[in-house]
């Protein structure tokens, strides 16, 4: 899934300029042309360590597992566990 993921960042990057292009000119026929993954509505922020879909933390870009991991084995610099 994370090999997928990359692939269709490539893909979007790849035809941004065209999509664009074609999207100011208004010309929806040429834009269906266009492969599906070339949409960046097709990403899904995925963690970078596990590749997980869901409970992605964007400030630090992983999964809410791995944060918790991370950040009891003092991983993460500036977090620490609450205590009071």
């Amino acid at each position: 899934m994370k090999a997928r993921q990359a692939k269709r960042e490539k893909m979007v990057a790849k035809y941004a300029a065209k999509r664009a292009a074609l999207k100011a000119a208004g010309d929806y026929e040429a834009l269906q042309a266009l492969p599906r993954n070339a949409s960046p509505v097709r990403l899904h922020n995925r963690c970078k360590i596990s590749g997980r879909p869901k409970g992605y933390m964007r400030q630090f870009g992983i999964s809410r597992i791995n944060f918790r991991e991370m950040a009891s084995a003092g991983l993460i610099p500036g977090v620490k566990k609450a205590s009071w």
